[in-house]
């Protein structure tokens, strides 16, 4: 680890110029490549000069994740590769990317722990970092819950539940068990925001059509169950526009229960809270998502677990830390009275540009600015022609409301190649339908929220300290 580290500091080193003694380039690192992550980098790539400042984004993934896009790619209108956009498609870029997940953070000595995805844990060191590790799915102690229900935050889980989805109708045309049949054609998603409503409704839409060819299937027997503890469907779209989404999925067949959340699940049923048991093979988890636990390795103040920083997207106490998007609480100047930003694309898309340009600031001895963005609405997309908007506050329904939530999605995608990619999708979609095609995914083993899960990774405050240490005498 010393010899890795020392010659990481001599990459780091400039060539002397004549008369001058030699010096380092400022270390900015950026860990996340979300929405917030990726515009954070790309805006220092474009502002700084190559002798400004040397960049590094840590990420297990080299690429950025189009978050509101997972239900269609779980139901089948995109592909996997739509929503993905490659962070090493362009030559141009200088960034140095790490293939791995930063696990902890000494504040103090200016160290990231990083591990690299063949398991290595190695110390990268900063002068300044851009915390953008976003939000991870939030669980609680529900008996079985981890086990056995299925999440939506990811590119592989989304892929993964297509095909258990899919799979669910061919092992109950297979069965000749009428409890066995039934089971595997319900279907519960827990969750009534954006995620669990949208997952919903496009899910629901694929089983539709899709047992048409299945004559042996009854279409009665499939049955699509929403349920959320809050009084209400997505409450962010306001009275009007929440109570037609939840009359649009009414009249598709699917059952909303509000008030209600999970008691128990188990491998071929679920226990509602109002003491209802439904037999299902399907237990679909998006109730919420929690900062990622990154945030809990600093040991600095948080605020409902994100981090507390300034309108500035500053950690006070600490120079040279920003922190933003989900994991972070940032002052909502826009609407004030001590509001935060909600954890929503379009907030982190901004904060992104917003920290970049603070950092060069810092860097270049200016005064940083404090973020400030008025809200411009909602999309919700419940495929087909269904869809509500509420952009700018104006409501809007049908095709019009879907036209805005897609032309948003579309003109949101980082990258030409994705808008292309995506257009066709959907355009091909829209005429020739789906194939409703199993990759094989989970032919072997289950993909639960627990597979998915790698919380345990990470740091306590007192280790990240405690490794740092190590590492430093080992290097002398």
């Amino acid at each position: 680890m010393g010899t890795r580290q020392a010659s990481m500091f001599e990459a780091d080193r400039l060539e002397p110029q004549e008369g001058m003694d030699t010096v380092t380039r400022p270390r900015i690192l950026v860990v996340g490549a979300g929405f917030a992550g990726v515009e954070c980098v790309r805006r220092l790539e474009r502002r700084l000069a190559p002798n400004e400042a040397d960049l590094t984004l840590v990420t297990p993934f080299s690429y950025q994740l189009y978050l509101p896009l997972l239900p269609q790619v779980a139901s089948g209108v995109l592909t996997p590769q739509s929503v993905a956009l490659s962070l090493r498609r362009s030559e141009k870029y200088r960034t140095r990317i790490i293939p791995g997940g930063a696990i902890g953070v000494d504040l103090r000595s200016k160290i990231c722990v990083v591990r690299t995805v063949n398991g290595e844990t190695v110390n990268e060191p900063y002068d300044y970092i851009v915390l953008a590790p976003g939000s991870v799915t939030r669980t609680f102690d529900i008996p079985g819950l981890t086990d056995h229900a299925f999440g939506m935050k990811s590119l592989a889980e989304a892929a993964y539940l297509r095909d258990h989805v899919i799979s669910q109708l061919d092992l109950a045309d297979a069965s000749h068990d009428p409890a066995e049949r039934a089971s595997r054609l319900q279907f519960v998603v827990v969750g009534g925001g954006y995620a669990g409503t949208e997952t919903a409704a496009c899910l629901q839409r694929l089983t539709h059509a899709a047992v048409k060819r299945y004559p042996r299937l009854d279409p009665g027997l499939i049955k699509w169950h929403l349920i959320d503890i809050a009084p209400k469907l997505m409450p962010e779209l306001g009275e009007r526009l929440g109570r037609s989404a939840q009359e649009i999925l009414t009249r598709r067949g699917i059952e909303i229960s509000l008030g209600v959340s999970i008691a128990k699940a188990g491998p071929e049923e679920v226990t509602f809270t109002d003491g209802r048991v439904v037999p299902t093979r399907t237990l679909i988890w998006t109730a919420g998502v929690v900062a990622s636990p990154l945030i809990a390795t600093l040991g600095a103040e948080t605020v409902r677990g994100r981090l507390a920083v300034t309108a500035n997207m500053c950690l006070p106490g600490h120079d040279g830390v920003f922190a933003l998007g989900d994991a972070a609480a940032v002052p909502d100047e826009a609407k004030g009275d001590g509001a935060v930003c909600p954890p929503t694309a379009q907030h982190a898309l901004r904060q992104g540009r917003h920290v970049a340009e603070n950092v060069i600031a810092t860097l270049r001895g200016l005064p940083m600015r404090p973020y400030v963005h008025q809200d411009l609405g909602l999309v919700v997309d419940l495929g087909g022609t269904d869809a509500v908007s509420k952009p700018l506050g104006v409501e809007l329904h049908g095709l019009p409301a879907q036209a805005v939530a897609r032309g948003y999605h579309w003109s949101a995608l980082r990258t030409g190649v994705a808008k292309t990619r995506v257009m066709t999708n959907w355009l091909l979609n829209a005429v020739a339908g789906d194939d409703f095609v199993r990759t094989g995914f989970q032919a072997h083993k289950p993909g639960n929220l627990r597979d998915f899960d790698f919380s345990d990774v990470y740091l306590t405050p007192e280790q990240v300290r405690t490794h740092v240490a190590e590492a430093g005498r080992a290097a002398r």
